[in-house]
């Protein structure tokens, strides 16, 4: 209740009531007088008391009509914003599909589409959360006003959660009695499931082997069931700890100064030096694996190799190692061997050590034009001169530096290169026809490539060889077109034999991980620190190349490498891994 001037008490709705009533009395020419006096300062206001409250009401009753309509403006402004926001995402979505499935039918013409896609699957994640953001304040908009309704944006469909994630019931207590009558005899009906996806923080514990002693009753003598294998002696870290230890440090790149920090904050202290005692306990307990692993790579007919730097630490200086790899995959021609990656730690660049490391190999290496290997191709060599096949990517990569658009958009070019283009173009007709073979028998592939790769090919060589005759011996693009006219025969063996591939992309994506991890752990510490490196690596590497979890695998290996059978320790290596457990799951 609310209190006149004249004492009079009156309830909200006798006052709004009485306003409107107050409002209807006003002659319209008064209300048009007084908004001209709202708008003149300077203009007299009537001396009548009720004649200025009903001006003064007025006022209130246009400054609410105002407001209203403000808000309506302001929600439909939302709303506009909102589905802008929306159409862009949506655009954005819908090129970055077009350019998916362009690459997938046509395969990626070259670096740039890939970074183009890269770069418009980083503005579409900006797009959406803008257009989340807007839709929310939307939402908000609309809540102050019931005359807009609010834009709602259209979601792509999500696909459920998988079936093989626990499900956790939260039942939400139903109504005791009828909303509309209020009768509670109440019978179910069904029920609404609503899911949402959550995570369970990592959880640590204290694993406790009690062994229980006995004495015998008749000769007084203590009996005890034997202690139980760890995977480290006088080791405290169980086979999980471990795995994620070693995944992390090898397979996330996380050095172990970070492990430890971040374990402390979940209040579990394990300093540095503790880590790295299991790190090398367990580098040496897996080193049997290593070597099977090793083993199986120079068994096959082909193999991919590369190199890579790595920054070592040393007294008053950080010097240049390297890191090798040698990786078989005989999945391009359809051979049934497991694929799988070894890789080896060396001081410097010098050719001693692929002479080492393919000591026993008498196969196909494919490879860049790196010297070291030279001594390999011999055709005297014990056991065997090793087979050299170039790469076409790294020929490619010098026509297609100079052709580079981007590049040139940068000023890092000042002309663009049109035979550069021009045999970018002529080299990715090759790889175009080699991308639809990829996966057939050695004889297909043959076949294929003698019919419809072999002329390409000669074309090619005609147009460099003859376009070569007009340039500069110092024009970049004349290095280029040398650099594969002068290993042509290398080149070419993959016309005549159809295990080879292309390129050497196998090796170099195997290396992808240790580029990616000189940014976090920057050096190693020591050459025996860059040998776990190699012998982790390949473990880590090999099991990826084998769709299995490297985490996963190495737990359960940890957990059993002690009291398994040394004979048969290739039952434990990632393939033959991969397919017990299938047996065991079905």
């Amino acid at each position: 209740m609310a209190s006149t001037g004249r004492g009079l008490s009156l309830s909200k709705p006798d006052r709004d009531d009485l306003n409107h009533r107050a409002i209807a009395v006003v002659p319209k020419r008064e209300k048009l007088c007084f908004r001209h006096r709202m708008t003149n300062d300077d203009s007299p206001l009537p001396n009548d008391i009720e004649t200025l409250k009903q001006l003064v009401r007025i006022r209130d009753v246009e400054l609410s009509q105002a407001r209203a309509e403000a808000s309506n403006a302001l929600a439909q402004a939302s709303n506009a914003r909102a589905e802008a926001s929306s159409a862009e995402a949506l655009i954005a979505h819908l090129r970055l599909m077009i350019e998916k499935l362009k690459r997938d039918l046509f395969g990626p013409r070259n670096e740039r589409k890939a970074r183009l896609l890269d770069q418009m699957e980083l503005a579409l994640e900006e797009l959406e959360a803008a257009a989340t953001e807007d839709e929310l304040a939307a939402e908000k908009a609309a809540a102050a006003t019931t005359q807009v309704r609010t834009f709602s944006r259209r979601k792509p469909a999500r696909q459920p959660f998988p079936a093989h994630l626990p499900r956790e019931r939260i039942i939400v207590p139903g109504p005791t009695a009828c909303a509309c009558c209020g009768s509670k005899r109440l019978a179910k009906l069904g029920e609404d499931v609503t899911e949402t996806l959550e995570v369970v923080p990592r959880q640590w514990k204290v694993v406790q082997h009690v062994r229980e002693k006995f004495t015998c009753r008749d000769c007084e003598k203590i009996s005890q069931a034997p202690a139980p294998f760890h995977p480290l002696p006088r080791g405290f870290a169980g086979p999980s700890l471990l795995a994620m230890i070693l995944f992390d440090k090898y397979g996330q790149h996380q050095p172990l100064n970070r492990q430890s920090d971040r374990y402390a904050r979940e209040g579990i202290d394990l300093s540095v030096s503790t880590l790295a005692d299991q790190v090398g306990g367990c580098a040496a307990l897996l080193r049997p694996l290593y070597e099977l692993i090793r083993m199986h790579v120079f068994a096959g007919d082909r193999v991919h190799g590369d190199e890579t730097p790595v920054p070592v630490l040393a007294k008053h200086q950080c010097r240049k190692g390297r890191l090798w790899t040698y990786v078989r995959d005989d999945k391009p021609f359809a051979g049934p061997a497991p694929p799988a990656a070894v890789f080896f730690y060396s001081r410097d660049r010098t050719a001693e050590h692929p002479e080492r490391h393919l000591g026993a190999y008498s196969g196909i290496l494919q490879a860049d034009a790196y010297a070291g290997f030279n001594r390999l191709y011999a055709a005297d060599r014990h056991p065997g001169p090793v087979t050299e096949a170039s790469c076409w990517a790294h020929g490619r990569r010098k026509f297609f530096e100079l052709a580079d658009v981007a590049t040139k958009a940068r000023g890092a070019l000042s002309v663009l290169a049109p035979l550069a283009v021009e045999a970018v173009k002529r080299i990715d007709a090759i790889f175009d026809i080699e991308r639809e073979i990829s996966g057939r028998s050695i004889a297909e592939r043959l076949a294929v490539r003698r019919e419809r790769v072999a002329p390409l090919v000669a074309d090619l060589e005609t147009w460099m060889k003859a376009q070569r005759g007009k340039l500069s011996r110092h024009s970049d693009v004349g290095k280029a077109m040398d650099y594969m006219l002068k290993r042509w025969d290398t080149f070419t063996r993959f016309l005549h034999d159809g295990r080879i591939c292309l390129t050497n992309n196998a090796a170099e994506r195997a290396l992808r991980g240790i580029a990616l991890g000189r940014k976090s752990w920057l050096f190693a510490g020591s050459d025996r620190g860059g040998e776990r490196a190699a012998v982790m690596y390949t473990l880590i590497q090999t099991a990826r190349l084998n769709d299995v979890d490297p985490q996963a695998w190495l737990a359960d290996v940890l957990a059993r490498i002690n009291e398994h059978n040394i004979q048969r320790l290739d039952q434990l290596l990632p393939w033959n891994w991969k397919r017990m457990a299938a047996k065991l799951a079905a």
